[in-house]
């Protein structure tokens, strides 16, 4: 499994974070009927229960917003991923139906509030990443995005740069139909769903949807010093 560091600045920041790390072999497809039904019963669910404006109240994603204004990010400009995505149900833009892997993790996304990095661990390079924050001028392609700024975000490097943002997650290591080994990092800088939780209810969808197998599923945390 890959190692898992944090910087010295996110544990400044952030001391109470955990991240559900999940990876496994898995089988990509299209998303069956199925998965699309559990992601537009919880659409429905987001749809009755919030305002546009009350969203960003969630635990998880208020969080997340608040840890981009303390490292100096616009969070209304560059919003969290989990966030656009209730945004969009509320909006009645409703959610693109994708592959296997991807609306697992949006389904995930969604239902808990934490953004969530779905990486393609064969892309990885090295043996290790690192959550650390954007710096000015790094280099780094959205999906879907073009260039994305991302000095003063949260992100995820492996040995070559930038692979993970709560707003978005690099070209370079995105879920395509031939990904068959996954790495996922459930990032929690707020608790919502209780973080186990979630991590277990991500494998049972993995191994339902995406027929994974060789799992490895742990929390890694941060706690304030005594």
């Amino acid at each position: 499994m890959i190692e898992v560091k944090f910087s010295d600045e996110i544990v400044r920041h952030c001391p109470g974070l955990q991240v559900g790390l999940v990876s496994a072999r898995v089988v990509n497809s299209a998303t069956s009927d199925e998965l699309w039904s559990e992601i537009e019963t919880a659409a429905a669910r987001i749809a009755a229960s919030y305002e546009l404006l009350a969203v960003n109240q969630r635990p998880a994603i208020a969080a997340t917003r608040r840890l981009y204004k303390a490292l100096g990010k616009d969070p209304g400009r560059y919003r969290v991923a989990s966030e656009q995505l209730c945004r969009r149900i509320i909006k009645g833009l409703g959610l693109y139906r994708l592959t296997a892997l991807i609306d697992v993790v949006n389904l995930v996304s969604l239902v808990s509030g934490y953004p969530i990095s779905g990486l393609d661990a064969d892309k990885i390079v090295g043996s290790s990443i690192e959550m650390g924050v954007g710096r000015a001028g790094e280099l780094y392609h959205g999906i879907g995005r073009g260039e994305l700024n991302i000095e003063g975000m949260p992100v995820w490097r492996d040995s070559e740069g930038g692979i993970a943002t709560p707003t978005s997650d690099e070209e370079r290591t995105k879920f395509t139909l031939d990904t068959t080994h996954v790495q996922i990092c459930i990032n929690g800088f707020g608790e919502e769903m209780p973080m186990q939780e979630t991590v277990d209810w991500m494998v049972q969808l993995l191994e339902k949807y995406a027929q994974a197998s060789e799992i490895n599923a742990r929390i890694a945390k941060l706690e304030v010093p005594l």
